[in-house]
């Protein structure tokens, strides 16, 4: 507890818990929907738009985050529309996404002066990357995707489960799968500075996932992920700070112990 304390008087640490919890509410919160429609590696492509456009913003002296973030949003709805008008499913639609967008990252940074140690951040994560505007922009931008994730939970319930029986309904199925992707890319490049590009989408994926092995209810899984999620990213910034080891890396442990656990209960209950 005393470690603890003495951690939170340090201010890019402080910054970096407010933002976190957030984002990590954000993630888990989606990420149960994005599981159970099989669309979880949409984290993980969207993560390398960020990548790319963020090397692409710090090319030309952009602000980074105000760069990305529309970027990964016409990507994600990218990656919709050709899921839904073309041959190409879901996971090569990704992949593709995945593929492209590094590949432009990694060429934009070497035809610059090198590799800039910013962009190192973002691939790896950092949480000394968090500045004061970064910390401002993605508390306001966190909780938007909170408030319309919880205005349109219904909705988001429904395509979820059965996206057909809810078109007959009459619901705008697209407007809504929109919706969950567009609130995905910001929570993605939201969480980029901290985990990094290579890491962010366990963050989408592995609460919900932790949360399903003990829980069957829907509100039950998502609420039960959101803090299996918090949890995880605490305990794993504080094994950060006292270990020294990197941020990123020691929340997605975390995360591998806690499901490791679930799986446990899990078939406990079940046998």
């Amino acid at each position: 507890m005393n470690d603890f304390i003495q951690m939170l008087q340090f201010p890019f640490l402080q910054r970096a818990l407010i933002v976190g919890i957030l984002v990590s509410l954000c993630a888990a919160l989606l990420g149960v929907s994005l599981v159970l429609k099989r669309f979880s590696m949409i984290g993980d492509g969207l993560s390398h738009v960020g990548f790319a456009s963020l090397a692409i913003a710090y090319a030309f002296n952009a602000a980074p985050l105000l760069v990305s973030i529309p970027v990964c949003l016409l990507s994600a709805f990218f990656v919709l529309r050709i899921t839904e008008n073309s041959k190409i499913k879901g996971d090569a639609a990704t992949a593709l996404l995945m593929s492209g967008s590094l590949a432009i990252g990694v060429m934009v940074i070497s035809l610059t002066q090198g590799m800039n140690t910013d962009v190192c951040n973002y691939m790896f994560g950092s949480i000394l990357a968090m500045s004061t505007s970064d910390v401002i922009l993605s508390v306001i931008l966190s909780i938007i995707v909170l408030i319309l994730f919880v205005f349109f939970y219904n909705k988001i319930f429904a395509i979820t489960f059965d996206e057909d029986f809810s078109k007959a309904t009459g619901i705008h199925t697209n407007i809504y799968n929109m919706l969950l992707a567009a609130l995905t890319s910001i929570t993605v490049v939201l969480g980029m500075r901290m985990m990094g590009a290579l890491l962010i989408s366990s963050l989408v994926v592995m609460p919900a996932l932790s949360a399903m092995r003990v829980c069957k209810r829907f509100l039950t899984v998502v609420i039960t992920s959101a803090i299996i999620s918090i949890l995880c990213f605490v305990i794993g910034i504080y094994i950060s700070y006292t270990m020294s080891t990197p941020t990123g890396a020691s929340i997605v442990i975390i995360n591998l112990a806690v499901f490791a656990v679930c799986s446990v209960i899990g078939s406990s209950k079940s046998n």
